[in-house]
């Protein structure tokens, strides 16, 4: 005979099942080594060395031979295994052959009852032998590689099981101290006290240790319910749906609540138990994972709750209580008494189960009985069978069982027997999830990113998103900062919490090995993955059985069948994230490798389009990462790292010239890792990510990955690379920061490399380097010249796939709006470059987003709108933080145009605000000069200055077309005042600057201000001929809002004396 490692029952050796609660017994062999997390146990007695001084040999193995056997047989009823004995010290494994959800529960158990145990046969050898034995023990949970038990292996091998054996030494005589990993596992059910951290031996950092006082009872450690249920209103409905339908017919139901662990089967009993408890008697029972004797325990703690009985009631007491309750019937009494163990009466179980029907029906003479039952899978059969016979009382008693889905593969018909109730427990929704989370937290706000990855990791599960919550505040990676709470980073990646973990490895352990054999490899593919795939990497002798396994693990919930799609391969999902992390995590690392790169191999055969290179780079990199954590030296993994450096680095080109700028950087940054320091393809990635930060607005990073780039191509002795990194930097500085730069040297620069690049019939440099003296040009406000040398640069940048080009191209659009161009030339000239931008959305949209400028200046307000702020939402959602608030500027001046200052104020305001976050001083002086504009059109003069004060600290930074509009701000601000001399002196100023350039609309524009002081100064011939000037400017431009603005002022004879 053997004993079940779940029930405790004794069984039959050679049984398959176990008959009572049918828990896999035997399995196969493992065929290779296993990652599974386990928790160690080491004991070692203290002072045998000195027993041996004072005992006759035969005394001391007598001794030893009891002691050893009393542990033997605590571990092994606890579900542990024995793995070896080292002197006098004893190690065990709690997770071999067999995971259970509850290994470390079970583990600190049976160090309990080891300690309590040596207490009882220290009694014994003193009075026997005189001598008492002392040990100590130590409890550790982690992640270890189990061996071939079969071939003569150790069992486990890693850290946990070191951190074990250095806690058992570190412990005092008679304790138990267990891990960190260990205790979060067990902390319902145990009492501890928290030690110093550790200093062990082998460990750089203190290790957190626990010395265990006392493991709490199955009534002690019941979960609790404390918080608010959320959602659930249809199953509670039908909860009392139930009840009612009882009452009315005096009949018995049994209502099952069937749900994955951890979704709130029990939370909503417990809700219903509070509702109803002023109309209905309400008692509870659990069903217990292992132990012996515990089919009837449920009916135990159902007993104790009706009778008032105390564990520590004498039995002559408690069985008095018993009678009481059940005055009467005597029969009753013994037969109940006998099932739960407070008499030594032997009934049979149909004798016994007459017994506890009567029992329940006396219960619910009087009023309504509501039985909750909870983890009803963990039953015994003659548990369950009690409750069908129950079932078929006619009483007023309603039978409420929360259970697993898997309860019906052992009772199907507790899904449609006349008696029965089957409410499904569903997961929660998006907002529901979230709910748990902020009932969790408490006060204070949690970022929306957060919330999200919280939501999206849980599915639904409240378990999950409660564990996940506790786990990142236990870690530090959420804190609550001034009243809301922070993440200490993007949490991309969530660790799987223990109590979780444990949980799905459990139910992955009992999967038959041919079931392994295919989800192992799934789990490698990724959370989605296609039937054939999984064909393509399954062990040959599961191959053809690929498709019917899939179908078990479909019905065993642990994957589903994603949604058929014409022409398109059978796919499948994992139930939830964290079964599918669980299952790769049990994969041995050299295993990990070898299918993420037979993965590859199959992709490669299949799928050749470019969307799959990002998937095929992240399979090919994970693959390098693993064969070098297990075998650093191994050559193969110099050559997958090589491949997927270049898969990756086309993958991230590829969202590059999309404009996905944060795939961009995180792609080409893997590429780069991937590569050998002296590898010359590293230089023009580092430029590539230069370039992408540029657009996503960080510009320290951009400065360090172009230097960077100049470094790495200069050593590499990669003279071109270096010249484009140099053209680069140079290029960011005058766009972000012309105030340190030195312009005709930037200029002399862009020369020099545009002949050396158009020389040597380099394209990607022509185009480099034309886009620096475009901006050196536009910053100095030589509008037509920038517009020229982009012009030749436009062309090169299309032959080398140049992904400024869609900057290019809209940059050359922004030149013919600022410069001399007019507006019928420039709308032409912008329309015939939308055609080289088809293919690229955000190109078109910069070149619109120039348009909508040119329409509104020719009064087409509506239709300038419109292009804008589509541009605006695309560039927007593609990350393009400071194109985005350079469009809204663009927008602002839309609305200036049209003489809706509201609107401008709001786009100018957004535009300000990224202006700030981005700490750059151009973009700040210029949202802040549009913004301080628009709010004195709305006679809103205070605030205004305030804004023109800040435009006024950055105004060195300002480009040439917005230092006039500044001047011309700050001049209205003294004509408002009366200080007209000091407003013409500041609008002079302004044209000045403005004639320092060829934007004839700042030219213009300036002259019609100047025109407005000098008529408040009654000057009223220099105001027409400065208006006459403004008017030949505009219509040269062919700026038709300021043509018909200047025609207005001049035929006002009102306004404008001779």
């Amino acid at each position: 005979m053997v004993q079940c490692t779940s029930c405790g029952r004794d069984i039959q050796r050679d049984f398959a099942f176990c008959p009572h609660c049918g828990v896999q017994l035997t399995r196969p062999a493992p065929t290779a080594e296993q990652r599974k997390t386990v928790t160690v146990l080491f004991c070692d007695l203290k002072g045998s060395t000195e027993l041996s001084d004072s005992l006759d040999p035969e005394a001391l193995r007598a001794i030893l031979g009891r002691y050893f056997g009393r542990i033997q047989d605590i571990v092994e009823r606890h579900g542990g295994t024995v793995e070896k004995y080292i002197g006098d010290a004893v190690m065990a494994v709690f997770g071999l052959p067999q995971l259970h959800e509850d290994d470390a529960l079970r583990a600190v158990r049976a160090a309990a009852e080891m300690k309590a145990a040596l207490a009882l046969l220290n009694g014994e050898l003193e009075h026997e032998y005189g001598v008492r034995l002392a040990n100590r023990t130590g409890v550790n949970t982690g992640e270890v590689v189990t061996g071939d038990v079969s071939a003569g292996q150790r069992l486990v091998t890693g850290e946990a099981v070191n951190v074990a054996a250095r806690l058992e030494q570190a412990a005092p005589e008679l304790e138990i101290l267990i891990g960190e990993r260990t205790y979060r596992l067990v902390r319902p059910a145990v009492e501890v006290d928290a030690v110093e951290p550790l200093e062990l031996k082998g460990k750089a950092e203190r290790v957190p240790a626990y010395r265990l006082l006392r493991v709490l009872g199955a009534e002690d450690s019941r979960r609790t319910n404390d918080g608010v249920l959320v959602g659930r209103e249809q199953e509670l409905a039908a909860l009392r749906g139930a009840l009612a339908e009882t009452v009315a017919r005096r009949e018995c139901r049994v209502a099952t609540l069937a749900g994955e662990p951890g979704i709130g089967k029990s939370r909503l009993a417990q809700e219903l138990l509070a509702s109803v408890a002023s109309e209905a008697r309400v008692v509870r029972g659990r069903c217990l994972s292992y132990g012996r004797g515990i089919t009837f325990w449920p009916l135990l703690e159902i007993v104790r709750e009706s009778a008032s009985l105390n564990p520590a009631d004498p039995p002559e007491l408690a069985l008095e209580k018993l009678g009481t309750l059940v005055s009467g019937a005597p029969d009753v009494a013994r037969r109940v008494a006998s099932a739960v163990g407070l008499a030594e009466d032997e009934f049979s179980l149909d004798e016994i189960y007459w017994g506890a029907r009567k029992f329940l029906e006396r219960l619910a003479s009087e009023q309504p009985l509501v039985v909750f039952v909870d983890d009803v899978h963990w039953a015994e059969d003659a548990f369950l069978d009690l409750i069908e016979y129950i079932a078929a009382a006619q009483a007023t008693i309603l039978l409420v069982c929360a259970a697993r889905p898997d309860l019906f593969d052992r009772r199907p018909g507790w899904r449609d027997a006349p008696w029965a109730v089957s409410i499904p427990v569903e997961p929660l929704s998006f907002d529901q999830s979230a709910r748990v989370i902020e009932d969790r937290l408490g006060e204070g706000r949690l970022p929306d990113r957060v919330r999200e990855r919280l939501v999206h990791a849980a599915e639904g599960n409240p378990l999950y998103v409660e564990q996940l919550v506790s786990m990142l505040i236990e870690e530090g990676l959420l804190r609550r900062e001034n009243g809301d709470w922070t993440a200490a980073d993007e949490l991309s990646e969530l660790a799987i919490p223990g109590t979780i973990q444990a949980l799905l490895a459990a139910r992955l352990e009992v999967l038959a090995p041919e079931e392994r054999a295919v989800i192992d490899p799934a789990s490698v593919i990724g959370m989605d993955f296609e039937q054939d795939a999984v064909v393509y990497l399954a062990p040959d002798a599961v191959r053809d059985q690929v498709g019917s396994i899939l179908d078990a693990l479909v019905d065993k919930r642990l994957i589903r069948r994603a949604p058929p799609v014409e022409n398109a391969p059978m796919r499948f999902r994992f139930h939830h994230v964290l079964v599918r992390d669980t299952a790769y995590q049990g994969l041995l690392k050299r295993s990990r490798a070898i299918l993420h790169e037979r993965l590859v191999e199959w992709a490669d055969r299949v799928h050749r389009e470019f969307e799959y290179e990002e998937i095929i780079g992240y399979h090919l990199e994970q693959a390098h990462r693993y064969l070098v954590e297990v075998s650093p030296g191994d050559e193969r993994a110099r050559e997958i790292a090589r491949r997927a450096s270049e898969v990756l680095a086309r993958a991230g080109r590829r969202t590059w010239r999309r404009g996905d700028v944060g795939a961009t950087t995180g792609l080409l940054t893997r590429a780069i890792d991937l590569m050998d320091e002296d590898d010359s393809r590293r230089a023009m990635l580092l430029v590539d990510i230069g370039d992408a930060m540029i657009l996503a607005g960080r510009h320290e990073e951009m400065e360090t990955a172009h230097r960077r780039a100049s470094e790495v191509a200069a050593v590499a002795g990669d003279d071109r690379i270096a010249l484009i990194a140099r053209v680069s930097l140079t290029t960011s500085h005058v766009v972000f920061d012309a105030l340190t730069v030195d312009l005709e040297a930037a200029l002399e620069q862009g020369r020099r490399a545009l002949d050396r690049f158009e020389t040597a019939g380099d394209d990607l440099g022509v185009a480099r380097a034309c886009r620096l003296l475009y901006h050196t040009h536009e910053v100095r406000g030589e509008y037509g010249a920038a517009a020229a040398v982009q012009e030749r640069g436009v062309e090169p940048a299309r032959r080398a796939g140049d992904v400024f080009l869609r900057f290019d191209l809209g940059n050359l659009a922004h030149a013919h709006v600022r410069g001399p161009t007019p507006t019928s030339a420039g709308i032409a000239r912008s329309r015939q470059l939308l055609p080289a931008a088809r293919e690229d959305r955000l190109a078109a949209d910069f070149i619109s987003g120039q348009l909508g400028v040119l329409y509104a200046m020719r009064g087409e307000f509506e239709r300038g709108r419109a292009v804008l702020e589509g541009a605006i939402v695309d560039f927007e959602e593609s990350g393009h933080v400071r194109d985005t608030a350079e469009l809204r500027g663009e927008l602002a001046l839309v609305e200036a145009l049209a003489g809706d200052w509201p609107s401008s104020e709001a786009a100018a305001r957004k535009m300000y605000e990224t202006a700030v976050a981005t700490e750059e001083q151009a973009l700040v002086a210029e949202s802040a000069t549009l913004v301080g504009e628009s709010l004195l059109r709305q006679g809103r003069l205070t605030e205004a200055e305030s804004f023109a004060s800040v435009a006024e600290t950055e105004a060195a930074s300002l480009r040439r077309f917005y230092l006039p509009r500044l001047r011309r701000l700050q001049a209205t601000f003294s004509t408002r005042k009366g200080a007209y001399r000091d407003a013409e002196r500041l609008a002079r100023e302004a044209l000045r600057i403005a004639e320092g350039t060829d934007s004839l609309w700042a030219q213009a524009d300036t002259l019609m201000d100047l025109a407005d002081i000098l008529e408040r100064s009654g000057r009223h011939a220099e105001a027409r001929r400065a208006i006459e000037r403004a008017l030949r400017t505009y219509e040269r431009k062919e700026h038709l809002v300021g043509v018909e603005h200047a025609r207005g002022l001049l035929a006002d004879g009102r306004r404008l004396r001779t």
